[in-house]
């Protein structure tokens, strides 16, 4: 069932990147400038958050069966996403890049509860796996602007929609609920409060938040930092791969992370991860312009470090909230750690031009420096219960 769900993940949330390995291709096209090209994956970041939020307001993600809303949003995003191909205009392309985030709000965070729902005693290693999974996702963009080198934008844009629904034909057709599973619950109004009321439930989504200030940003970025870095220092342009490095090493952390989440405690875990990374966006400064062998050193720990919480925050809440309720819970802490990546990512370009690419993600370390307090205080919330 893991497997499965995993590779649901995978195959799903390719919609997120269709645009982003032909957006040259589309830009040419509909004669859109920089600007505009950024939009097209911004709007997707944009979409998944309003999605998210609906889902948590209405509690649609604890009222509908995980397995169900995960194939909705698969097809849906689907239809979304290859209606590009006969968009009149850029605007419209936008637009349905857009709705496309907002399928998606029904993909990533039920297929968390799906595997929340097999296990109990390993959950942090599971969750892992499945984060791991959606980082990979992550790393997709380069392996099609590597493999659909010449080919048609449209038939890009085509196959991930292919995928996405074959995800929903893979979790529809072969998953099932898992023991740990919580029934589906009717509507209820009050279900943001419940939430919101557990003391360990407020914490784990606190750590979660000041993980996401940092992740996406340095996810977005990494790759300009890394190719201004060894431009200085030697003239060599080659940011994709550190990024690639970069994103790979934080799928292999997801997995050893969770191990070690499910042996040593979750919260515990995730604060020395947060620490770790906090003190690799400090290093950032003193490592620019060093050779290509220390940034991949850097891109490996802090790739590893930066993700490796990323599942324990997810199977914290779903520790500390009421089975009925853990849906909404999942959606509602994914929707506002997406929020909060638009803004750092935002960030990143204007603090670059003011103090250099040397100086960019310093200002990131406060995040995850902050979550790991909101860790620490959750270790006690545990150990006083």
């Amino acid at each position: 069932m893991l497997a499965l769900i995993a590779v649901g993940e995978v195959l799903g949330m390719t919609l997120w990147f269709s645009a982003t390995a032909a957006a040259p291709a589309i830009g040419a096209e509909y004669r859109m400038d920089v600007a505009a090209r950024a939009w097209l994956t911004m709007a997707v970041q944009g979409g998944f958050v309003v999605g998210t939020l609906m889902t948590a307001v209405t509690s649609l993600a604890d009222a509908i069966n995980a397995r169900r809303l995960f194939a909705v949003g698969c097809v849906l995003g689907a239809l979304f996403n290859i209606s590009i191909t006969a968009a009149p205009s850029s605007g419209a392309i936008i637009a349905l890049r857009f709705c496309t985030g907002m399928s998606l709000a029904w993909v990533y965070p039920p297929g968390m509860k799906m595997v929340a729902g097999w296990f109990l005693e390993r959950r942090g290693t599971a969750l892992g796996i499945v984060v791991g999974a959606v980082g990979l996702g992550s790393a997709f963009p380069h392996l099609l602007a590597w493999a659909g080198a010449g080919m048609p934008w449209r038939s890009l844009v085509g196959t991930s929609s292919i995928l996405a629904i074959a995800a929903a034909a893979i979790v529809i057709g072969t998953v099932i609920d898992g023991p740990y599973v919580s029934a589906s619950a009717p509507f209820d109004r009050h279900a943001l409060n419940v939430v919101l009321r557990n003391r360990g439930t407020r914490l784990a989504m606190l750590g979660y938040f000041g993980h996401m200030w940092e992740l996406y940003a340095m996810w977005t970025w990494m790759a300009a930092f890394a190719a201004a870095s060894l431009a200085q220092a030697s003239g060599s342009r080659t940011g994709s791969l550190i990024a690639f490095v970069t994103i790979a090493a934080g799928a292999v952390g997801c997995v050893v992370a969770g191990n070690w989440a499910d042996e040593w405690g979750r919260a515990r875990v995730a604060g020395a991860a947060m620490i770790a990374s906090a003190a690799c966006c400090v290093v950032t400064p003193f490592v620019f312009g060093a050779s290509l062998a220390v940034l991949l050193g850097l891109a490996i720990v802090w790739g590893f470090t930066v993700v490796a919480d990323s599942a324990q925050f997810s199977a914290l809440v779903t520790d500390y909230t009421p089975r009925t309720h853990v849906g909404t819970a999942l959606t509602l802490q994914t929707s506002a750690g997406f929020l909060l990546t638009m803004l750092s990512v935002r960030l990143v370009p204007p603090v670059s031009e003011m103090a250099g690419w040397r100086w960019a993600f310093v200002f990131l370390a406060p995040g995850p420096i902050l979550g790991a307090m909101a860790m620490w205080r959750l270790n006690r919330v545990r150990f006083s219960a």
